[in-house]
């Protein structure tokens, strides 16, 4: 046993934590005296809340999408029951419009023509005929040959589908390698080894039969039951061996330290090694954080840090419950910083990058944790709603009981979506909740799972899909009135650096002198996938150069570039 799953194992034993199944637990552990953990260091932002000009309105009926996420079985809903579903932008024809894939026990594919409207071709894209309890997915071009394949996670399934040239997506599953998993939730493709090929890497959630144990009771009425009554499963790092097979028993490859009961993953080059590290949500175990160690003479190319760095836990030390997961540079510092959604009455982490691996947890300085504590949060994304050049973050939530009014009428089942807009003053780096003024708002209450972002209408504005697990998706149009600029890149790699270039590292210059830095990447929040062309905005700035960092470590720089539009970059 490895001396970190030793200390986790230890961690838990001595604590019952908060939990999603039985509400009246004592505090989680805190961090020992033999661990390193940076306490945050940003001054509490005073400075009076900017009304936001984002808006957004759900189109989703207007723009042809029928769909709706059902929960088999009588209420009150078990863990799988809860569990919910994802979602994804995807341009699977290469047409530069992304279509909409909704992920639950049927799969559907929804065609887009870049002007905001849908057309249902699960049928002609060899989606219909799909059978099993999928949950999640993962997008990414794993052969390399020009065409974004698919990955489904579920419940006893697991399906990589490989994409026909835009044609159409065929079970690839067997021949690949890969095989069901026992409860498998989000999954990310990364190229870990720097081959230039993706590879895959799979959370997997917790151990969970018919026979075992459904349902707990919080005082008189019967709720679903917490994580921690069920035994942690790992995840699975595959290798991809040149786009022909992928392998989990590769050399060091399946000695990766994990907690287990993981839901969210994001990946980002968080220690600008050049090299993509990974994190993963583990609810109610500590947080995962892995530093890419593929280049390093170890015995496994993942090495987690999680402890190390602080992200394991909240700024107290305590373990809590995470669900939603991603990165972003929110502060425009050049730094990957993280954010993490948890448990109701549990602060949703807002985790800035110090440098030198460390990690502070700001989320009450920067104004997020008062008005999200209350909420059940799962998907999460980092975007700039209104480019103005820095990163608002938009939030999913909903209760894992579907019984939660009985035992508390002052909690719903269903809960608002949130959004927070950056200030953009670059002194308090703080967010206002403007999820009133935004129109997000306004919207129906959901059953927030899984969330996704990407320009649909291809106009600069970065539009997000919202999974409600117990109705229809929420199609958000970004409608915000702005004159400030934008450009967006689809990205293209060739040789060591995946065709995707997940990983590349693009930094604008910008004709006033400052720069933003953004990773092209499509993983992140909860089970979902979201549009891998890289979107700035730049405010009413120019840009005076842009350059291009590859996988592959080439750099590449062009200047004078025209804004407000999508343009192709092939390495």
């Amino acid at each position: 046993m490895s001396k970190l799953r030793f200390s986790l194992l230890v961690l838990i034993s001595v604590a019952t934590l908060s939990t999603s199944g039985c509400l009246n637990s004592p505090p989680p552990p805190t961090i020992g005296a033999n661990q390193h953990f940076s306490p945050p260091s940003a001054p509490v932002a005073t400075r009076p809340p900017v009304p936001s000009a984002v808006r957004f309105v759900d189109v989703a009926a207007a723009d042809g999408l029928r769909y709706k996420w059902t929960i088999p079985g009588p209420s009150p809903h078990n863990i799988l029951g809860t569990i919910g579903n994802g979602c994804a932008f995807v341009d699977y024809d290469n047409s530069g419009n992304v279509s909409l894939l909704l992920v639950g026990s049927h799969v559907s594919l929804y065609k887009g023509d870049g002007h905001g409207h849908f057309v249902d071709v699960t049928g002609p894209a060899g989606l219909g005929t799909l059978r099993g309890h999928f949950l999640g997915c993962a997008v990414g071009d794993y052969d390399n040959d020009g065409y974004d394949d698919i990955y489904l996670t579920g419940y006893h399934t697991g399906l990589l589908l490989h994409n026909e040239h835009g044609k159409g997506f065929v079970d690839v599953t067997g021949r690949m390698g890969l095989g069901p998993h026992s409860w498998s939730t989000s999954a990310a493709f990364v190229d870990v080894d720097g081959d230039g090929y993706l590879d895959l890497y799979v959370p997997d959630y917790v151990k969970f039969e018919p026979g075992d144990r459904q349902t707990c009771m919080d005082g008189a009425v019967e709720i679903s039951c917490g994580p921690h009554y069920y035994k942690p499963i790992q995840g699975l790092l595959y290798r991809n061996a040149g786009g022909k097979r992928f392998d989990a028993s590769a050399p060091g490859w399946d000695k990766i330290q994990q907690a287990g009961d993981g839901l969210g993953v994001a990946v980002a080059d968080f220690d600008g090694s050049g090299r993509p590290g990974i994190a993963v949500a583990n609810d109610e175990l500590m947080t995962d954080l892995y530093r890419n160690a593929a280049a390093e003479k170890s015995t496994a190319p993942l090495a987690n840090v999680g402890v190390a760095s602080g992200v394991f836990a909240d700024k107290n030390g305590h373990v809590h419950a995470a669900m939603g997961i991603d990165w972003g540079d929110y502060d425009n510092d050049g730094r990957q910083d993280l954010f993490v959604t948890t448990y109701e009455n549990e602060t949703k982490c807002l985790y800035h990058n110090d440098g030198s691996g460390v990690f502070s947890e700001r989320s009450a300085q920067a104004g997020i944790e008062k008005s999200s504590l209350p909420y059940l949060s799962f998907g999460c994304k980092f975007l700039d709603a209104d480019n103005d050049g820095w990163l608002d973050i938009l939030i999913a939530s909903g209760h894992v009981a579907d019984t939660i009014a009985r035992v508390d009428p002052h909690k719903s089942y269903r809960q608002p979506t949130l959004f927070f807009h950056n200030r953009a003053d670059g002194a308090s780096y703080a967010f206002d909740d403007a999820t009133g003024p935004s129109g997000v708002g306004a919207l129906p209450s959901v059953v927030g799972r899984g969330l996704a972002v990407g320009d649909f209408d291809n106009d600069g504005l970065v539009d997000a899909l919202v999974v409600d697990a117990e109705g229809s998706p929420l199609l958000l149009h970004n409608v915000t009135k702005t004159q400030n600029h934008w450009l967006g890149l689809s990205l293209h790699g060739s040789g060591r650096s995946n065709r995707d270039a997940y990983g590349a590292l693009v930094t604008v210059t910008l004709t006033d002198g400052h720069t933003l830095t953004r990773e092209c990447e499509t993983a992140g929040s909860y089970m979902s996938s979201s549009d891998k062309r890289v979107l700035f905005g730049l405010g009413q700035r120019g840009v005076k150069s842009i350059s291009v960092k590859w996988p592959d470590g080439k750099v590449e720089t062009k200047a004078d570039i025209k804004v407000n539009q999508y343009a192709d970059w092939a390495e």
